[in-house]
């Protein structure tokens, strides 16, 4: 694997797997600005794919068809990510349509793209865990962009401007921080005369400061329900703000995550809240890491009748893991459970691509997954008790959707 750098000044990570048929090309683009209307920069991600000056949207969709590429565009909270899939007998073919789509995409069917945003986001509100965990983000991030759910996307797409994407768009191209990081059977040096020729024109004109608001932190508990008298289940969502992928915690917390509630069914969420009390068919937890913090969040879809039963199985089980020691066996299992789901993820040159991308881009090295493993290899019972401890004692959001009657009966309205 090797680390070289394009002309205009952008890092490129490039490993080469021999004999494999396909290469992979992943950019990050970090998002440096804060959008003043909800829904710019995934409404500009998938415009992206609706046409350039040169190829309308059904001309573009049967060219990527035709000859196997596979290109998404996709907006996350803290970046857009380019993935592109294709033959390395392709790789040049599929860099002009890359570069077309980067230098001439019109985004003029920008009226037509909000309005199809606007409902598919309304379809997905139907979903009544979605509604709970958008409200459970709105509640924790409160008043910051991470905030942002489908609703608020949905009363404000529709003003926005084509000058408001151009110049979001301009932010994109010419200043955030990129990294680019390919994978495939290649030869590095003739690659990045390739990158150099096609990519030359995304720039980082100068070294602006990321400009975005900062996370507050909880001072106290927030709940926030939601009255929905057609609901058959109750959707549970209790989170706390945790610290992110750059803690020295990181190790120890994906081991609590999978203590908890992501090993499936040997988790400690499953067994007792579902197994033993019969509560749910759906109960687990989940940590999620973003560049400016990370949230922790435990979920069950429960009858609504066993609202309080639930919450109070969560502080149960969250009392024990701050309290009780870990079993050797426990440990051992949560580590070749975390350690082998890991190996899933660079399985194929896109999803090595996109690892070992993501971690240059963050600044962390394209070689920190083997330094992760090795760290949570090192993971102590006592280092999982301890940051248990220290973040679960802080505040944290509960958000709740069920019918009126029953979050009476639970003492939250």
């Amino acid at each position: 694997m090797k680390k070289l750098k394009l002309k205009n000044g952008i890092d490129v990570i490039i490993k080469n797997n021999k004999n494999t048929p396909r290469t992979a090309i992943v950019m990050y683009a970090q998002i440096n600005k804060d959008e003043e209307k909800a829904g710019l920069y995934y409404l500009i991600t998938q415009l992206m794919m609706q046409g350039t000056k040169n190829k309308s949207s059904e001309e573009l969709a049967q060219i990527l068809d035709e000859n196997a590429i596979d290109l998404s565009i996709e907006k996350k909270a803290d970046y857009i990510r380019f993935k592109l899939l294709c033959l390395n007998e392709d790789v040049d073919y599929a860099l002009e349509i890359f570069e077309d789509i980067i230098e001439n995409s019109t985004f003029e069917d920008y009226k037509k793209e909000a309005l199809k945003i606007k409902g598919e986001l309304s379809a997905d509100l139907d979903s009544a865990k979605i509604q709970a965990q958008d409200n459970y983000y709105r509640t924790l991030f409160k008043d910051h962009p991470y905030s942002i759910g489908r609703e608020e996307i949905i009363s404000q797409i529709e003003s926005i401007t084509k000058e408001d994407i151009i110049e979001a768009y301009k932010g994109i191209k010419y200043i955030s921080k990129k990294t680019i990081s390919v994978a495939g059977d290649i030869d590095e040096e003739k690659f990045i005369e390739r990158l150099n020729k096609h990519l030359s024109n995304l720039r980082i004109e100068t070294k602006e400061e990321n400009k975005r608001e900062q996370i507050k932190e909880l001072t106290q508990n927030r709940v926030s329900v939601i009255q929905k008298e057609d609901a058959n289940q109750a959707q549970i969502f209790q989170g706390w703000l945790f610290p992110t992928i750059f803690s020295p915690d990181y190790p120890a917390i994906i081991l609590l995550n999978t203590i908890m509630g992501a090993s499936g069914l040997s988790s400690r969420l499953f067994l007792e809240l579902r197994e033993k009390q019969g509560l749910a068919y759906t109960v687990r937890s989940v940590y999620e890491p973003f560049l400016l913090c990370a949230d922790f969040f435990v979920y069950i879809a429960t009858e609504p009748k066993n609202i309080k039963t639930s919450i109070d199985g969560f502080a149960k089980e969250i009392k024990k893991i701050m309290t009780e020691i870990i079993s050797e066996e426990e440990l051992n299992n949560a580590k070749n459970n975390a350690i082998g789901k890991r190996q899933f993820y660079q399985e194929t040159n896109l999803l090595e691509a996109s690892l070992r991308g993501y971690y240059e881009f963050l600044g962390l090295g394209y070689d920190w997954e083997e330094k992760l493993i090795e760290s949570i290899k090192n993971t102590t019972k006592e280092q999982i008790i301890t940051i248990a401890k220290k973040y679960f004692s802080n505040p944290n959001v509960l958000s709740v959707l069920a019918p009126t009657k029953y979050l009476k009966e639970a003492d939250l309205l």
